[in-house]
């Protein structure tokens, strides 16, 4: 079934007042939620797929090109300052290379030999998992990515937008938001674009609350490494600790800046060492130790 490229309601665009072409994209975005809803299981399927590999060691790949690719960068290098991740753990491949995060480069998604080169280069292994973003489903470049990875053993995952998908037929988990005709036909930049943020949001939060990484519904493993995280650090510290600022500072300092650690040397009265040590012992989910 081929997606219509030509979205009836704003087929008179060029007569259409700002308000009126404002109101006609707000309108389409609106449907985007209650389409992604439609694939809520094969989410949580993809979820629980890439915590089982980060799990065992591995590594999580976003490989995209054009908007698809600069989302899963995006959503990559928020990954280490909001849950404390290393940069190496969770990675965004953009088709082009950084040059084209920023300019678009022309052909670049029509390189399947790049696809398969830099995933080969990564030394990718079974412990891996990559996660193929492509609105149309076809990208060769994604596709010899995920190709490559799926023959060393790599777990797969697969983001379309567009029903005829050769990416979500190939790959351990199909992840399909049929978007519809976007509002200016073809810029998947638009829908689409929307609908594969709003799934990468999804695909790392869910696995790092699994991972346990937050606490209640706090960043309690983020890195303070500017005034705002500092202050969000000894909110946090003190609302959990049940302490006052003044202690929280305290004890923020000599664990390192890290909230976990503190937190517990608050609620155990025990030092910074032994706070580690514990959190250690329970793989750094804070619920068991509280």
């Amino acid at each position: 079934m081929r997606r219509n490229r030509h979205n009836l309601n704003s087929i008179y665009l060029h007569n259409m007042s700002a308000l009126e072409i404002v109101n006609i994209m707000n309108s389409e975005d609106a449907k985007i939620a209650e389409i992604v809803k439609h694939s809520l299981p094969e989410i949580a399927k993809a979820v629980e797929l890439i915590k089982k590999r980060l799990k065992e060691g591995g590594r999580l790949f976003y490989v995209g090109a054009g908007t698809s690719g600069r989302l899963g960068v995006i959503d990559a290098s928020e990954c280490p300052p909001t849950f404390g991740t290393h940069s190496e753990k969770i990675q965004g491949i953009m088709a082009g290379g950084e040059k084209a995060l920023v300019n678009a480069i022309e052909g670049v998604e029509d390189d399947s030999i790049a696809g398969e080169s830099i995933i080969r280069n990564k030394k990718i292994d079974k412990r891996d998992v990559i996660v193929g973003i492509s609105a149309s489903g076809k990208t060769p470049f994604v596709l010899a990515a995920v190709e490559y990875a799926s023959k060393q053993g790599a777990a797969t995952i697969g983001l379309a937008c567009n029903y005829s998908s050769l990416l979500t037929d190939c790959v351990d988990v199909g992840i399909l938001i049929s978007v519809g005709a976007e509002v200016l036909a073809d810029s998947t930049r638009l829908k689409a674009g929307t609908a594969q943020k709003m799934v990468l949001n999804m695909l790392s939060t869910a696995t790092m609350i699994l991972m346990g990484k937050v606490y209640q519904n706090r960043m309690v493993d983020l890195q303070v490494n500017n005034k705002k995280l500092l202050k969000r650090a000894l909110e946090m510290v003190t609302d959990l600790g049940e302490i006052s600022s003044e202690t929280a500072y305290k004890l923020l300092t000599e664990s390192g800046n890290h909230v976990k650690t503190a937190v517990v040397m608050a609620k155990l009265d025990i030092n910074a060492k032994e706070a580690k040590q514990r959190l250690r012992t329970v793989d750094g989910k804070l619920n068991e130790i509280i």
